[in-house]
């Protein structure tokens, strides 16, 4: 079984990706990992001509080493970082078999990110769009700095939000957007309990659905 979650920034769709996997025992990727460990590797060329070549070779020689320091890759630096790599078609095409590869592995996988359900696997067994407004997924993001003892501003932090947003959808390449297939799960009012709770029974019955010969709506 292959489950797709997209989302944008700090919506929710990495905690619960994570929560699916250890639900149905499956791999989980975090995609947005793979891009923000890029833009990290060439973050002091991002002011500079040499930016998108150095971002393409980096995606190139990227292995799942890379994908260690999770403070770093979970950053809001990093963050921005990955939103202004992520608009090279270069650096998507370089990290596309490295995502598929994990998604049709033996028994299936979660995978979350931006543009899972649209580019990286349009057959998925069951597809989920995680959304929430940008004041809570401030709050969250803010809150898991806090937590790592980074002091905070929240009108800066929703700022980088809104504009990682405008970013993301102007970009040619990927795939913010909702799949016509995905089913829509607002978690703005939810805790993380609830919201996993409902993308189960998503899933549950999407499979359900399928295995009796009907199609979900």
């Amino acid at each position: 079984m292959i489950i797709a979650v997209d989302g944008p920034a700090a919506s929710g769709k990495g905690t619960l990706a994570s929560g699916l996997a250890g639900h149905y025992g499956l791999p989980h990727l975090d995609t947005g990992l793979l891009y923000r460990a890029v833009g990290l590797a060439v973050a002091d060329t991002a002011d500079r001509p040499e930016f998108e070549q150095a971002a393409i070779a980096a995606a190139k020689a990227l292995d799942t080493s890379h994908l260690v320091d999770r403070e770093a890759l979970t950053s809001a630096e990093a963050g921005v970082l990955a939103s202004k790599v992520a608009v090279f078609a270069g650096v998507r095409a370089a990290l596309f078999d490295f995502q598929r590869a994990f998604a049709t592995q033996k028994g299936g996988a979660v995978l979350d990110g931006r543009d899972i359900g649209t580019k990286i696997c349009p057959d998925a067994d069951v597809k989920l769009f995680i959304q929430a407004d940008s004041k809570a997924r401030m709050e969250r993001r803010a809150r898991q700095l806090e937590k790592r003892g980074v002091v905070v501003d929240r009108y800066a932090l929703y700022h980088q939000i809104e504009e990682r947003d405008a970013r993301d959808m102007l970009n040619p390449h990927g795939g913010f957007y909702k799949a016509d297939d995905a089913h829509l799960l607002d978690t703005t009012l939810m805790g993380i309990e609830a919201a996993l709770r409902a993308a189960i029974e998503i899933v549950d019955r999407t499979m359900a659905l399928k295995a009796g010969g009907q199609s979900p709506s």
